[in-house]
């Protein structure tokens, strides 16, 4: 799978932008604030219809009136198709040929993606929400309707607390509202367990050709409700008073985690900024694997400015494991000369940003 080329309207400082990519390294250099990240973005947008930079699209907008669009070419196997999108006042409207997909999702899921940008330091040093993120996004291969079990889940929860916040912990419709939770709870878990299951062995390995062998990661998956159906109705019975008192549900998918670890050490508490990076990495490689295993594409992998978010010997494994795939990168850097892959000639193309303008170099 390959993205051919992009063209890009008002989104940020990219006001009319039109490039061509090859299929295996394309190097974005410039100083910093010229618009290096916000072709990435871009890019990004096109896969998911969503931004790794901001949970509200209205944000890329330079103005409050403005409308920015973004169209690629993707060629995938013997295919090639035109996806599109569109932003205005942060609503987004996606199109595959011309026509709309069917949920987000589905048009999620043909173009995957892969992103690692400074922020993404997050997905291990942070709260569990962003580890959970990356497995909702990986479960979603694997179980289309994870998102919608999710989705009810959520409803289930926040109308289960206005019960109990307007009638009590004895309202009679609340055992109702549980069995929804319950149901949908654990089949989303269950999708996010088997996520973790193709992640966790991924990463590890990936680490290991990162890092070295002086430090093993583990990584496992913790769930914050039991098990079964009837525990887990069970429990939420139990916690209906304590629940009322804090505002929210206390025990569920919501609570679930990637539990990550160094030498027995959590990665969170306990890790440098260098092996945290190195962490997030190989979360990001193993996420290829995956993909690749569950969609059978090598998703395109974009990287934010890498050579600056990992030290000199990191860089150099990490460029060693690039070598060794065949998947399609966009990267950025301030020093294109310290980029180097090996391959031919014709497998690299430069490109520079200037105050929001791309040229070929």
């Amino acid at each position: 799978m390959v993205l051919e080329s992009l063209s890009v309207r008002g989104f940020r400082n990219l006001a009319s932008v039109d490039v061509e990519f090859v299929s295996r390294l394309n190097v974005v250099s410039g100083e910093n604030g010229q618009g290096k990240t916000n072709l990435l973005e871009a890019v990004y947008a096109l896969a998911t219809s969503r931004s790794f930079r901001t949970g509200k699209l209205a944000d890329v907008l330079p103005g409050a009136d403005r409308i920015a669009s973004i169209r690629g070419r993707v060629h995938e196997g013997t295919e090639s198709r035109e996806q599109s999108i569109g932003i205005r006042h942060g609503l987004r409207a996606v199109r595959m040929d011309g026509k709309r997909p069917a949920t987000l999702a589905a048009y999620a899921v043909r173009t995957p993606t892969v992103v690692f940008h400074p922020a993404a330091v997050a997905v291990a040093a942070g709260s569990g929400a962003e580890r959970r993120r990356l497995l909702d996004r990986i479960a979603l291969y694997l179980s289309p309707t994870s998102i919608e079990e999710a989705e009810r889940y959520r409803n289930a929860s926040r109308a289960r607390q206005r019960v109990l916040d307007a009638r009590g912990d004895s309202a009679k419709d609340l055992d109702g509202w549980e069995e929804i939770i319950v149901k949908h709870g654990l089949a989303w878990s269950c999708a996010r367990a088997a996520a973790a299951a193709l992640l966790v062995p991924a990463a590890e390995k990936a680490f290991a050709r990162i890092a070295g062998s002086s430090v093993v990661m583990r990584g496992s998956y913790t769930r914050s409700a039991p098990m079964t159906e009837d525990e887990f109705r069970n429990e939420l019975r139990r916690s209906r008073a304590r629940d009322r008192a804090r505002g929210s549900i206390a025990v569920g998918p919501h609570r679930d985690d990637l539990a990550l670890e160094l030498g027995h050490m959590p990665v969170r508490s306990t890790a440098s900024q260098g092996q945290q990076r190195a962490v997030v990495l190989a979360l990001e490689l193993a996420e290829i694997e995956v993909i690749v295993q569950t969609r059978g594409v090598r998703p395109l992998l974009l990287l934010d400015d890498v050579s600056s978010e990992l030290d000199r010997v990191r860089t150099a494994a990490l460029f060693r494991s690039l070598r060794d795939e065949d998947g399609q990168v966009l990267l950025t850097t301030t020093r294109p000369d310290l980029i180097e892959l090996g391959g031919a000639p014709h497998e690299r193309r430069d490109f520079l940003v200037d105050r929001g303008r791309i040229t070929r170099v």
